[in-house]
């Protein structure tokens, strides 16, 4: 049971005793009642200690936890609230707690399949419910973008604990050139997205290249126990530091690149940069802006340019400029070509 929990159920019991006015309450008392309630949630003993309840009262009257809770000590031994109403399940909700609850639980149900969110679905339907009497029924305001269809998602959560717990996978790989699928023993280091995809970076057996495979083209997940797992002290901040998107090359493909922007995109890419190398050069009379950027020259990157048609030029490198420039001259003579009406 994860540590946060057992503190939720470590306060409310503390709680219920403390509202109990009818018996005196010790620390010690206090001590053995959390003990037995986290005996019920887990069905195993768990020794909570003198030290924890007294850091755990000490919590419940701060306002850390929003509680503000009035413990005092009485008779130099026993405990009790000051306000014999007083119960943190009472705290009143504001409007603004109502917002951020609402939106929460609808980024949380996004994840009902990944297995670190199952133990939330009680708590997700007790909020709605809360929320939903508490507050008129509505859509959510903050709309993630997500794919229901997204092919590769259920291998999302076996290949998550492998990277946890340090395991090898065995991957049944197809690419989409490949008519057959391929077995790859494999060391997973992170899960990427991009782009609305899901992808898996790591290490295959035997080799020392970085590799990556997209979920949507797994076709099953197995462990491999017997395989001892390495890191290799990967880190995958600095592995892409100097990408845009998933595609990582090498050095002889990192290049300082730079775009002119016409005026009515300009703002768009000065707001959300494109990369955080991304510098800003100079500002044209016309409103357009010049930038450079320091990143791999991937087909990732083709594409971002390339979505935004004529509204970005590449001015250098010029092996950039000559390949988007190929690009779309031949996207123009395939719009030239006649196509049959339908």
């Amino acid at each position: 049971m994860a540590q946060n929990k057992n503190a939720l159920i470590r306060y409310k019991t503390i709680d219920k005793c403390l509202q109990n006015k009818y018996r005196q309450w010790t620390l010690q008392d206090l001590v053995e009642a959390c003990s037995d309630a986290l005996y019920e949630y887990e069905g195993r003993d768990v020794n909570v200690s003198l030290r924890t309840t007294q850091l755990d009262i000490q919590l419940m009257r701060s306002d850390k936890l929003g509680y503000n809770a009035p413990i005092e000590v009485y008779d130099k031994r026993f405990y009790r609230y000051a306000d014999e109403d007083y119960s943190i399940t009472n705290i009143p909700l504001t409007e603004n707690d109502m917002t951020i609850l609402n939106e929460s639980v609808e980024m949380l149900k996004q994840f009902k399949n990944f297995s670190l969110f199952h133990d939330l679905d009680g708590v997700i339907q007790r909020l709605e419910d809360t929320i939903y009497v508490e507050k008129t029924h509505r859509s959510a305001i903050i709309h993630l973008d997500k794919n229901e269809q997204l092919k590769g998602l259920e291998h999302f959560d076996s290949i998550y604990q492998a990277i946890v717990k340090q395991i090898c996978l065995v991957l049944s790989y197809r690419s989409f050139k490949a008519r057959e699928p391929i077995q790859v023993l494999f060391h997973p280091y992170i899960l990427k997205q991009f782009n609305n995809r899901w992808f898996v970076v790591g290490r295959e057996e035997g080799r020392t290249q970085i590799m990556t495979f997209a979920l949507d083209r797994i076709e099953q997940v197995d462990y491999n126990l017997e395989l001892d797992y390495t890191t290799q002290n990967f880190n995958g901040d600095d592995f892409y530091k100097d990408t845009y998107g998933v595609t990582v090359l090498n050095d002889s493909m990192l290049m300082d690149v730079t775009l002119k922007i016409d005026r009515s995109n300009a703002p768009y890419v000065l707001t959300k940069p494109f990369h955080h190398s991304q510098v800003l050069l100079e500002t044209l009379e016309d409103g357009a802006v010049i930038i450079q950027l320091r990143v791999h020259l991937n087909m990732e990157f083709d594409r971002l340019i390339l979505g935004f048609g004529p509204s970005i030029e590449v001015l250098k490198p010029k092996i950039l400029r000559n390949r988007i420039r190929g690009r779309f001259k031949l996207a123009y003579e395939q719009y030239l070509q006649e196509r049959p009406k339908s």
